[in-house]
Protein backbone atom coordinates (compact mmCIF):
# COMPACT_ATOMS: atom_id res chain seq x y z
CA UNK A 1 0.00 0.00 0.00
CA UNK A 2 2.76 2.66 1.16
CA UNK A 3 3.95 1.61 -2.80
CA UNK A 4 0.95 2.38 -3.96
CA UNK A 5 0.24 5.82 -2.33
CA UNK A 6 3.92 6.84 -3.13
CA UNK A 7 3.02 6.18 -7.05
CA UNK A 8 0.24 8.46 -6.54
CA UNK A 9 1.61 11.11 -5.28
CA UNK A 10 4.39 11.47 -8.12
CA UNK A 11 1.75 11.63 -11.10
CA UNK A 12 1.13 15.25 -9.81
CA UNK A 13 4.39 16.35 -9.63
CA UNK A 14 5.28 14.45 -12.81
CA UNK A 15 2.45 16.41 -14.46
CA UNK A 16 4.05 19.88 -12.79
CA UNK A 17 7.01 19.15 -14.17
CA UNK A 18 5.99 18.64 -17.65
CA UNK A 19 4.10 21.57 -17.48
CA UNK A 20 6.93 24.01 -16.26
CA UNK A 21 8.70 22.53 -19.10
CA UNK A 22 6.15 23.26 -21.75
CA UNK A 23 6.50 26.22 -20.53
CA UNK A 24 9.90 26.56 -22.05
CA UNK A 25 9.23 24.75 -24.67
CA UNK A 26 10.56 26.66 -28.44
CA UNK A 27 7.15 27.07 -29.32
CA UNK A 28 6.03 28.95 -26.10
CA UNK A 29 8.49 31.84 -26.69
CA UNK A 30 8.87 31.92 -30.49
CA UNK A 31 8.33 35.51 -32.05
CA UNK A 32 6.56 36.41 -34.93
CA UNK A 33 7.87 38.31 -37.58
CA UNK A 34 5.68 40.40 -39.84
CA UNK A 35 6.43 41.48 -43.41
CA UNK A 36 4.41 42.98 -46.18
CA UNK A 37 4.62 41.85 -49.53
CA UNK A 38 2.57 42.20 -52.77
CA UNK A 39 0.85 39.82 -55.53
CA UNK A 40 3.92 39.28 -57.28
CA UNK A 41 3.07 35.36 -58.69
CA UNK A 42 5.53 32.97 -58.14
CA UNK A 43 7.49 34.29 -55.90
CA UNK A 44 4.72 36.00 -53.19
CA UNK A 45 1.07 36.26 -53.17
CA UNK A 46 -1.87 35.48 -50.76
CA UNK A 47 -3.43 33.06 -53.08
CA UNK A 48 -0.38 30.71 -54.06
CA UNK A 49 0.91 27.66 -52.59
CA UNK A 50 2.73 28.06 -49.50
CA UNK A 51 1.99 32.46 -50.45
CA UNK A 52 4.57 31.99 -53.37
CA UNK A 53 8.18 30.67 -53.55
CA UNK A 54 9.83 33.82 -51.10
CA UNK A 55 7.58 33.35 -48.59
CA UNK A 56 7.74 29.67 -48.76
CA UNK A 57 11.86 30.31 -47.81
CA UNK A 58 11.03 32.62 -45.69
CA UNK A 59 8.70 30.79 -43.55
CA UNK A 60 11.25 27.43 -43.89
CA UNK A 61 14.30 29.76 -42.57
CA UNK A 62 12.57 31.28 -39.35
CA UNK A 63 11.31 27.53 -38.50
CA UNK A 64 14.63 26.84 -38.74
CA UNK A 65 15.29 28.93 -35.79
CA UNK A 66 12.10 28.52 -33.49
CA UNK A 67 10.35 32.12 -34.97
CA UNK A 68 7.29 32.14 -37.31
CA UNK A 69 6.39 34.92 -40.15
CA UNK A 70 3.12 36.84 -41.02
CA UNK A 71 2.38 38.61 -43.97
CA UNK A 72 0.27 40.79 -45.41
CA UNK A 73 -0.21 41.73 -49.01
CA UNK A 74 -0.36 45.16 -50.49
CA UNK A 75 -0.05 47.09 -54.12
CA UNK A 76 3.72 47.22 -54.46
CA UNK A 77 4.17 50.86 -53.32
CA UNK A 78 1.61 50.28 -49.93
CA UNK A 79 3.52 47.26 -49.18
CA UNK A 80 7.29 49.20 -49.24
CA UNK A 81 5.12 52.53 -47.44
CA UNK A 82 3.91 49.99 -44.69
CA UNK A 83 6.91 48.01 -43.76
CA UNK A 84 8.97 51.99 -43.55
CA UNK A 85 6.70 53.23 -41.23
CA UNK A 86 7.98 53.82 -37.56
CA UNK A 87 4.77 52.84 -36.00
CA UNK A 88 3.61 50.44 -37.89
CA UNK A 89 3.87 46.31 -36.86
CA UNK A 90 6.27 45.20 -40.03
CA UNK A 91 9.80 44.50 -39.50
CA UNK A 92 10.26 44.97 -43.37
CA UNK A 93 8.76 43.71 -46.87
CA UNK A 94 9.93 41.07 -49.57
CA UNK A 95 11.14 40.15 -51.90
CA UNK A 96 13.31 42.91 -52.98
CA UNK A 97 16.18 43.89 -55.34
CA UNK A 98 19.41 45.64 -53.17
CA UNK A 99 19.32 49.01 -53.76
CA UNK A 100 21.29 52.29 -51.96
CA UNK A 101 19.06 53.17 -48.82
CA UNK A 102 19.44 54.01 -45.08
CA UNK A 103 15.74 53.18 -44.17
CA UNK A 104 16.68 49.76 -45.00
CA UNK A 105 19.32 46.81 -44.53
CA UNK A 106 18.69 43.65 -46.67
CA UNK A 107 19.28 40.14 -45.37
CA UNK A 108 21.29 37.49 -47.25
CA UNK A 109 20.16 36.29 -50.73
CA UNK A 110 17.36 34.06 -51.09
CA UNK A 111 17.13 33.35 -55.01
CA UNK A 112 17.87 35.54 -58.11
CA UNK A 113 15.11 37.12 -60.43
CA UNK A 114 16.21 36.92 -64.03
CA UNK A 115 15.55 40.11 -66.10
CA UNK A 116 14.09 40.40 -69.36
CA UNK A 117 11.67 42.40 -71.50
CA UNK A 118 8.31 40.98 -72.82
CA UNK A 119 7.99 41.94 -76.75
CA UNK A 120 5.47 40.90 -79.67
CA UNK A 121 6.35 38.03 -81.84
CA UNK A 122 5.43 39.91 -84.82
CA UNK A 123 8.21 43.11 -83.78
CA UNK A 124 10.97 41.58 -81.77
CA UNK A 125 13.06 44.70 -80.38
CA UNK A 126 16.87 44.81 -81.00
CA UNK A 127 19.39 45.47 -79.36
CA UNK A 128 23.41 44.76 -78.07
CA UNK A 129 23.78 47.55 -75.40
CA UNK A 130 20.96 48.99 -72.89
CA UNK A 131 21.49 52.03 -74.59
CA UNK A 132 20.56 50.50 -77.56
CA UNK A 133 16.63 50.71 -75.89
CA UNK A 134 16.60 54.58 -76.06
CA UNK A 135 15.05 54.05 -79.41
CA UNK A 136 12.16 52.06 -78.25
CA UNK A 137 9.04 53.08 -75.39
CA UNK A 138 9.49 50.69 -72.63
CA UNK A 139 6.95 49.59 -70.20
CA UNK A 140 8.21 49.28 -65.94
CA UNK A 141 6.00 48.96 -63.29
CA UNK A 142 6.02 52.06 -60.89
CA UNK A 143 7.99 51.32 -57.65
CA UNK A 144 10.29 48.75 -59.34
CA UNK A 145 13.83 48.59 -59.23
CA UNK A 146 15.18 47.83 -62.64
CA UNK A 147 19.04 47.25 -64.46
CA UNK A 148 21.16 50.31 -62.68
CA UNK A 149 21.40 51.20 -66.12
CA UNK A 150 17.92 51.82 -67.25
CA UNK A 151 16.53 53.55 -64.38
CA UNK A 152 19.08 56.31 -64.36
CA UNK A 153 18.44 56.53 -68.57
CA UNK A 154 15.14 56.85 -67.37
CA UNK A 155 15.97 59.65 -64.65
CA UNK A 156 17.88 61.60 -67.28
CA UNK A 157 15.01 61.44 -70.02
CA UNK A 158 16.71 59.76 -72.20
CA UNK A 159 14.89 56.96 -72.31
CA UNK A 160 11.55 57.13 -73.63
CA UNK A 161 9.26 55.41 -70.87
CA UNK A 162 5.75 54.13 -69.77
CA UNK A 163 5.43 53.41 -66.31
CA UNK A 164 1.95 51.04 -64.90
CA UNK A 165 0.48 49.30 -61.87
CA UNK A 166 1.70 45.96 -62.75
CA UNK A 167 3.08 43.34 -64.84
CA UNK A 168 -0.11 42.23 -66.40
CA UNK A 169 -1.31 45.97 -67.54
CA UNK A 170 2.43 46.12 -69.81
CA UNK A 171 2.04 43.08 -70.79
CA UNK A 172 -1.47 44.18 -72.43
CA UNK A 173 0.31 47.46 -73.34
CA UNK A 174 3.00 45.55 -75.68
CA UNK A 175 0.34 43.10 -77.05
CA UNK A 176 -1.58 46.50 -78.17
CA UNK A 177 1.62 47.80 -79.55
CA UNK A 178 1.24 50.76 -77.41
CA UNK A 179 4.76 50.18 -75.87
CA UNK A 180 7.48 48.31 -77.67
CA UNK A 181 8.83 45.99 -74.66
CA UNK A 182 8.17 45.96 -70.90
CA UNK A 183 10.69 45.10 -68.24
CA UNK A 184 9.35 41.76 -66.68
CA UNK A 185 10.87 38.73 -64.56
CA UNK A 186 11.10 36.04 -66.71
CA UNK A 187 9.82 33.69 -63.95
CA UNK A 188 6.64 36.52 -63.27
CA UNK A 189 5.98 36.36 -66.96
CA UNK A 190 5.77 32.44 -67.30
CA UNK A 191 3.27 32.43 -64.60
CA UNK A 192 1.10 35.21 -65.63
CA UNK A 193 1.24 33.66 -69.67
CA UNK A 194 0.61 30.06 -68.00
CA UNK A 195 -3.00 31.56 -66.48
CA UNK A 196 -6.30 30.33 -68.37
CA UNK A 197 -7.52 34.16 -69.04
CA UNK A 198 -4.12 34.73 -70.95
CA UNK A 199 -4.31 32.01 -73.33
CA UNK A 200 -5.03 34.92 -75.80
CA UNK A 201 -2.80 37.04 -75.04
CA UNK A 202 0.15 34.39 -74.49
CA UNK A 203 0.22 33.18 -78.18
CA UNK A 204 1.40 37.31 -79.23
CA UNK A 205 3.98 38.06 -76.94
CA UNK A 206 7.71 36.36 -76.04
CA UNK A 207 10.62 36.83 -74.31
CA UNK A 208 13.04 39.06 -76.35
CA UNK A 209 16.29 36.74 -76.59
CA UNK A 210 18.41 38.54 -74.67
CA UNK A 211 18.17 39.08 -70.65
CA UNK A 212 18.97 42.10 -69.21
CA UNK A 213 20.17 41.14 -66.02
CA UNK A 214 19.86 38.28 -63.21
CA UNK A 215 19.05 40.40 -59.81
CA UNK A 216 19.27 38.84 -56.24
CA UNK A 217 16.25 38.63 -54.67
CA UNK A 218 16.10 39.94 -50.65
CA UNK A 219 14.12 40.32 -47.28
CA UNK A 220 14.54 44.11 -46.95
CA UNK A 221 14.62 44.94 -42.82
CA UNK A 222 13.96 48.49 -41.47
CA UNK A 223 17.16 49.80 -40.56
CA UNK A 224 17.03 49.80 -36.93
CA UNK A 225 17.62 47.45 -33.58
CA UNK A 226 14.44 45.38 -34.17
CA UNK A 227 15.29 44.46 -37.99
CA UNK A 228 19.08 43.99 -37.65
CA UNK A 229 17.39 41.19 -35.16
CA UNK A 230 15.21 39.41 -37.57
CA UNK A 231 17.60 39.50 -40.88
CA UNK A 232 20.27 38.20 -38.51
CA UNK A 233 17.84 35.41 -37.50
CA UNK A 234 16.62 34.60 -40.91
CA UNK A 235 20.15 35.04 -42.26
CA UNK A 236 21.15 32.06 -39.52
CA UNK A 237 17.60 29.82 -40.44
CA UNK A 238 18.60 30.45 -44.31
CA UNK A 239 21.63 28.23 -44.02
CA UNK A 240 19.84 25.63 -42.20
CA UNK A 241 17.24 24.94 -45.40
CA UNK A 242 17.52 23.75 -49.09
CA UNK A 243 16.71 27.13 -50.31
CA UNK A 244 16.78 25.70 -54.27
CA UNK A 245 14.45 22.59 -53.50
CA UNK A 246 11.81 25.56 -51.79
CA UNK A 247 12.01 26.91 -54.91
CA UNK A 248 11.71 24.38 -56.96
CA UNK A 249 8.80 22.84 -55.07
CA UNK A 250 6.89 26.62 -55.59
CA UNK A 251 7.77 28.08 -59.06
CA UNK A 252 5.89 27.67 -61.91
CA UNK A 253 7.07 25.13 -64.58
Amino acid sequence: MDYVRRTINIVPALRRLLLIAACFSPMVSADTLYLTSLHWPPYSGSQLKNEGASIAITRAALAAVGHKVEVDFYPWSRAVRMASRADSKYSGYLPEYAYPTEKFVFSDSMGSSPLGLVEQKRHPISWSEQSDLNQYNIGVVQGYVNTEQLDNMIAQGVQPVEVVASDIHNIKKVVSGRIDAAVIDVYVLRYLLAQPDMESVASRVQLNKRTLTKKELYIAFKNNVEGKKWRDLFNRGLKQIDVDKILKDNMVD
